[in-house]
């Protein structure tokens, strides 16, 4: 009887040791990646029919034409929609919308479209990014019961993804410049059609895990630090917000904010999950930022499976354009989101048993060449589609990579809106990185005493 409890112990202890480390890939499998994969883990092939084209070798050279900053204004010069999906035809498309989509097709039927455009498989990563991302496919695992990982470093960690959680760390580690300066607005919509500016701050993001001259032993494991100072309005210039995310499963962020009127740094450590944003008057949750951001703890991943979906994709003309030519009275002018058919990743989360959060359940859709969260799908405690969002790629020829910043999220049941880190009539440019003493509450209180 002892026996076979003892085996029974250790079959479950087994078990459990299973579940919070998942093995890498084989090399097999892992070889895929120079032949039928993209160095990232993207199909190389394209459909059946035509519509999505083949990956071959993604966006390589300069851009003509004028850049705002490093992002060139026009990457299709003259290229006009293939067709439009509107309210009325909206059914003949519908295998290849979100819910969320559908939902604002049908709310907003006289002014919400989504103009299709031929797909472009623009993305492209450097050489050593390619390399790193070929490592991490046999050495990099998920631990902590998915909410960190090891061995990986500089490239996609999970090129060939086996659970949700996988998908989900290749977002969060997506390919991105070593550091990038730029300037962004929060802008706010009302149900009243009109719309407000939250914020305007100076930002910098630094990504360590994406130190050219960084290697996996030297990694401290965060992988982005980030400080902005806000300019406007008038009575929150001066306020600034630092955080540092890491894999560090009991303490993926640190955070620190320093308030003019209180004149000091403090910690801010609700600055996460489903906390209301206040860099955008509490429209939006913290993690709704950038399609999702921060640790994945709260959630259990559940990889539903690849389709094909219409879903915003290089951007670059709705990024560089006017602040006041890109907004319609209830969401984004038709006219500036481009569109296109790309296979995703869906990826359901669920709360975890015994924790709690404002969205219990959502419905993420990553593209298969970036890993980058292209829209998400919110749903209430009753199972109600509540909020949707979007997130608009741009292709950056300085990194050289198809990046994200902006993103819009719609509360549907409200008829409001948050856009987050939209850099119209701003400037978005990489540059070398900072010391990580930049990205400190002392460096912080230091700049503000002056």
């Amino acid at each position: 009887m002892l026996k076979k409890t003892l085996l029974c112990v250790s079959i479950l202890a087994l078990s459990a040791g299973m579940q919070s480390t998942m093995a890498a890939v084989s090399a097999d499998e892992a070889a895929k990646l120079k032949t039928s994969l993209t160095p990232l883990g993207g199909e190389k092939a394209g459909n059946k029919e035509g519509t999505i084209p083949a990956w071959t070798g993604g966006h390589t050279g300069p851009v003509a034409g004028p850049k705002v900053g490093d992002i060139p204004v026009n990457l299709f010069q003259n290229e006009k929609p293939a067709f439009q999906i509107t309210a009325s035809n909206m059914a003949q498309h519908a295998d290849k919308l979100s819910e969320g989509t559908q939902a604002l097709l049908k709310k907003y039927p006289d002014t919400f479209r989504v103009d299709v455009y031929p797909t472009h498989r623009t993305a492209t990563v450097p050489e050593h990014v390619a390399a790193n991302t070929f490592k991490n496919a046999t050495n990099c695992k998920t631990t902590e019961g998915g909410n960190s990982v090891e061995g990986c470093f500089g490239g996609i960690p999970f090129p060939v993804p086996k659970e949700g959680v996988d998908v989900v760390w290749n977002h969060l580690l997506r390919v991105e410049s070593e550091s990038v300066e730029f300037v962004f607005k929060n802008l706010v919509g009302s149900a009243d059609g009109s719309r407000t500016m939250a914020t305007r701050s100076e930002d910098v993001h630094q990504h360590p895990y994406f130190y050219k001259n960084g290697t996996l032993e030297n990694w401290s494991g965060e992988y982005l630090l980030n400080r902005f100072s806000t300019t406007a309005p008038q009575f929150k210039v001066g306020e600034s917000l630092v955080f540092r995310d890491s894999i560090d499963p009991k303490n993926p962020r640190q955070a620190w904010q320093y308030l003019v009127g209180q004149r000091r740094v403090r910690r801010a450590p609700t600055v996460a999950y489903d906390t209301p944003d206040f860099v955008s008057s509490g429209a939006n949750y913290f993690d709704e930022v950038m399609g999702f951001m921060g640790s994945p703890n709260r959630y259990e991943w559940k990889l539903v499976g690849k389709r094909e979906m219409y879903i915003p994709y290089n951007n670059n003309e709705l990024v560089t354009a006017k602040e006041n030519e890109i907004f319609s009275k209830f969401h984004l002018n038709p006219d500036k989101v481009r569109w296109e058919l790309h296979r995703v990743w869906e990826v359901e989360a669920t709360v975890v048993s015994g924790k709690r959060h404002a969205v219990p359940k959502r419905r993420y859709y990553f593209d298969e060449d970036t890993w980058i969260i292209s829209m998400v799908d919110g749903y209430d405690a009753e199972g109600k589609l509540w909020r949707a969002s979007q997130v608009f790629p741009f292709f950056v020829p300085s990194i050289p990579a198809v990046v994200m910043k902006p993103s819009i999220v719609f509360n549907l049941q409200a008829a409001t809106y948050a856009a987050t880190v939209f850099v119209n009539d701003e400037y978005y440019r990489t540059i070398s990185p900072k010391p990580e003493t930049y990205f400190t509450g002392d460096a912080v209180a230091a700049d503000a005493s002056r």
